[in-house]
């Protein structure tokens, strides 16, 4: 999954002013594949050689979590031949890639509703979950058949039951209580959401998450999203004064 050879952080970033978490929209994929004259499967092939690229500096530049929103809920509305190329690439993706993950000491994990996923993906998600659920190098959250708005109405079911039972009051439920109950109970929120292609929409995407996230949208397509591309955004996520509500008062 990650090469050997290690990337150095550039100069001109503070490691003390890095981001913890990056979550990443890689929109673009069949946009690029089209400009090139290419089909739009070509996109996805390429847009995954990006991840793993992106994957390899946050390894290397010590940025522990890396979120990529890899199937929406919404993305099954896409044409049949390119869903079912996505779920067979997803699928061949983490067979090839399981035993240099492992190498590279990567932690995989999913979020989403994987029970509507195919039962061959999902034996392979389970495989690479807990072949890498000890790995501490670097941390990379899939969110695979993911939906926001989904998540949330899961969780507030989970909470309706537990006050059903009689085990939580109404008045114990609290930001804490439901953040338990989503994909991401044991994940830290995003510092930094990047979402490509010229777009500046969420698309369902960590809603309760990314309540303080800094947004960073470019104009590049997910397939050229290279080193030196998230080397801007990390550049324009050092300049943000992040205040969460706050207000600094002068010296």
């Amino acid at each position: 999954m990650i090469a050997q050879n290690l990337s150095p952080l550039p100069i001109d970033l503070n490691p003390q002013c890095l981001p913890q978490h990056v979550a990443v929209i890689m929109d673009g994929n069949g946009r690029w594949a089209t400009r090139q004259g290419f089909p739009r499967v070509a996109g996805h092939r390429q847009g995954a050689r990006t991840l793993k690229a992106l994957l390899r500096c946050c390894k290397d530049w010590e940025i522990p979590t890396l979120t990529a929103y890899a199937f929406s809920t919404e993305n099954w509305r896409r044409p049949t031949e390119e869903v079912d190329f996505l779920m067979l690439l997803f699928e061949r993706l983490l067979k090839k890639e399981l035993a240099e993950m492992n190498r590279e000491g990567v932690r995989i994990s999913f979020i989403g509703d994987l029970d509507a996923l195919a039962p061959s993906l999902q034996r392979q998600i389970e495989r690479a979950t807990k072949a890498t659920a000890e790995n501490q190098s670097v941390h990379l959250m899939v969110a695979a058949n993911y939906g926001s708005r989904s998540e949330m109405i899961h969780a507030c079911q989970k909470i309706a039951q537990q006050v059903q039972q009689g085990k939580l009051d109404p008045t114990e439920i609290t930001e804490k209580v439901l953040s338990q109950q989503l994909y991401t109970s044991d994940i830290p929120d995003p510092d930094l959401l990047i979402r490509t292609s010229g777009e500046t929409r969420l698309s369902n995407y960590l809603l309760w998450q990314i309540a303080y996230t800094e947004l960073y949208f470019t104009d590049t397509l997910w397939p050229d999203f290279d080193q030196s591309a998230f080397h801007q955004a990390l550049k324009e996520y050092g300049k943000r004064d992040r205040k969460f509500g706050q207000v600094r008062l002068s010296a």
